[in-house]
């Protein structure tokens, strides 16, 4: 399907720049593409952040057809291979997640076929002002889907689809593509420097288990190369000033002009490249950087003071001729400083232990209050109390397909309130799990167990509990009780957790 679609665009854009006897441009150049979508799914205006847009190019042949020798407009149908597509990226807190980060890539690559009808305002000679606009057309040619998950204890998962669905249905890419775009740039004789906007007008994918819109949008600049002369191209030869390159009173047509120098304008007594007339030091060998002179280093520490940010201190290389600085002042520098940033004692690395439990604060989930190491830095919690919180988690429960709690939830949820107000310093952190569904997006699943979580965070604040007490966060379906494979299996992996702290 790939070379026949190249086939068949390549093989029309032959045949209307024989019939029409014009130019041929080779042209490319960078693009950055996105895909601008729309949907109704809770926490989107959010989650929307974690896209970015990819970074590609395009490259093919534009024809250019002017419609007369004195007429301003042309004809300029194009036929390019062109990058779209789009990146998503999201980090997660590692204290309450096993998930650090989570990349992921949706490349799609098309053969475009572009019939621009495109303005030329005369600015000079040779040189002109290009407008353009009009439809294009894509035809699908290749893509990819990458999915990475990397986990706090190192490891990590990839899951790479090379063979997109074709088709109308959930989850699959649409063969055509259509839409709108338009350039504006320069030309000079033979090549042209412009920058481009396109817009497609079509969704070209349609999602698994939400309806949304997707449409590519596409930024770049384009160089392009004319091969021949249009038939409407003047043959004109350029009149070119009688010059004298080396200003002795004889002009360069002279052949003798060529032999003819003045050697003491040419002297160059150090032979450092810098002729005496332009050298500083004359008599010394330099550089042309320096206008001749040599560098000077006066700390001898390999950087020259032109470039060392402290020219009268010992430093290195990599901090501009610096020595090793020491952000926080704690008489330990950066390199051997685990916490640069924080004030914190030798015994420690450089780090601050706040509590005094043996436990530097950036390791210690309670920097306040005084733990254990197995605890994380935390008290211990009665282990009567983890057990009547975790109870109670099994018992919450929710309406089908949806994120609203059941009414039998609201009496589980009020007996770990009690808890709550009976230990005011505990802290609950609400996990949100999912099965392996939504047909591996696990975007979607994310965001359908974030928003279970909250259901439950909110129903905890609305009856008392301090908001700074409560951590909710959506685990997607990365954290399985089990394979997953049979319906009861998948019930128990849907799920909320309640972990309790101390801090």
């Amino acid at each position: 399907m790939k070379k026949s679609v190249a086939v068949l665009l390549l093989s029309f854009l032959f045949i209307t720049i024989t019939k029409a006897q014009i130019r041929l441009a080779i042209a490319g150049g960078a693009q950055n593409a996105s895909v601008r979508e729309e949907n109704n799914l809770p926490g989107w205006d959010t989650l929307r952040n974690n896209y970015s847009p990819r970074t590609g190019f395009h490259l093919g042949f534009v024809a250019d057809m002017p419609f007369s020798s004195r007429s301003v407009l042309s004809f300029q149908p194009s036929i390019m291979f062109s990058n779209k597509g789009r990146k998503f990226a999201a980090t997660y807190d590692t204290s309450v997640s096993t998930i650090s980060k989570m990349n992921a890539l949706y490349f799609i690559n098309y053969m475009e076929l572009s019939p621009n009808l495109v303005l030329k305002i005369p600015i000079g000679k040779k040189s002109k002002i290009i407008i353009g606009a009009g439809p294009y057309a894509s035809f699908l040619y290749n893509g990819k889907e990458k999915t990475e998950t990397f986990f706090k204890n190192g490891s990590f998962t990839s899951v790479e689809n090379n063979d997109l669905e074709i088709g109308d249905s959930a989850g699959q890419y649409k063969n055509f593509d259509y839409g709108v775009n338009g350039l504006f740039g320069f030309e000079f004789g033979r090549i042209f420097i412009t920058g481009n906007y396109s817009y497609g007008m079509k969704d070209f994918y349609k999602a698994n288990t939400y309806v949304g819109t997707f449409r590519h949008q596409v930024i770049g600049g384009t160089l392009g190369i004319y091969l021949g002369r249009s038939k409407y191209e003047p043959k004109t030869r350029e009149n070119f000033k009688e010059k004298d390159s080396d200003r002795n009173a004889k002009k360069d047509t002279d052949k003798k002009a060529i032999k003819d120098t003045d050697k003491k304008s040419m002297k160059d007594t150090d032979q450092d490249g810098v002729i005496d007339k332009d050298d500083k030091c004359p008599d010394i060998a330099g550089s042309m950087k320096y206008n001749g002179c040599p560098a000077t280093d006066t700390d001898k520490d390999g950087v020259n003071d032109d470039e060392d940010k402290c020219p009268q201190v010992f430093g290195l290389i990599k901090y501009n001729g610096c020595p090793i600085p020491d952000t926080d002042n704690d008489g330990i520098n950066d390199e051997q400083d685990k916490c640069p940033f924080l004030y914190g004692s030798l015994k420690n690395s450089g780090c601050p232990d706040s509590d005094g439990d043996g436990i530097v604060d950036i390791e210690d989930r309670c920097p306040a209050t005084k733990g254990t190491k197995a605890n994380l830095g935390c008290p211990v919690i009665k282990k009567e109390i983890i057990k009547k919180v975790n109870g109670a988690a099994r018992r919450i429960q929710f309406k089908f397909r949806s994120t609203s709690l059941l009414p039998s939830s609201y009496r589980v949820l009020d007996g770990v309130i009690m808890i709550l107000r009976d230990n005011p310093a505990l802290m609950v952190y609400i996990n949100g799990h999912t099965s392996s569904g939504n047909n591996g997006d696990e975007n979607q699943n994310i965001i359908l167990s974030q928003n279970r979580a909250n259901s439950v965070k909110k129903y905890l604040e609305s009856q008392g509990v301090d908001s700074k007490r409560l951590i909710a966060e959506g685990f997607g379906s990365s954290q399985p009780l089990n394979s997953g494979r049979r319906g009861i299996d998948k019930a128990l992996n849907r799920r909320v957790e309640l972990k309790l702290s101390s801090q």
